[in-house]
């Protein structure tokens, strides 16, 4: 069976978890992403930062993104899977938690990110179209 590190992309960049805001912009901008893993200075995950959180989390309620950190908008435990779990665990994963992106982990270190797309080309049409019909509700 496929596994999540197969199909990951490798090598996420992430933002620091006391980097601002308008900092996470900029590299989401660079990259040509609109979601960004927030590591700690531990190395660890702390969660996961999206172009939409940065608008409606900070912009729209008139907080200033220059001061604001990533670390900050970081909340509860983050969604993540297991570089040698495979694309069944991925998809309900994906489901059970409606994201479009996860976090592959091994170990503690972050290795990568496997997002719908990712899922998309490793698996044929069906499951993946139940999991685009889940993740819509």
């Amino acid at each position: 069976m496929t596994t999540a590190r197969e199909i990951m992309t490798p090598d996420a960049t992430c933002v620091g978890e006391k980097e601002t805001l308008a900092d996470a912009a900029r590299k989401m901008s660079d990259l040509g992403v609109g979601s960004l893993p927030i590591c700690g200075e531990d190395n660890r995950l702390k969660g996961m930062l999206t172009d939409r959180d940065i608008v409606v989390k900070a912009l729209a309620q008139g907080r200033d993104p220059s001061s604001v950190t990533a670390g900050e908008l970081a909340q509860g435990k983050p969604v993540t899977i297991g570089a040698d779990d495979d694309t069944t665990e991925i998809l309900r994963t994906m489901s059970e938690h409606k994201v479009r992106r996860l976090p592959v982990i091994d170990g503690h270190q972050l290795v990568g990110i496997v997002a719908v797309a990712d899922v998309a080309r490793a698996l044929p049409d069906r499951p993946v179209g139940d999991l685009i019909d889940a993740i819509s509700e």
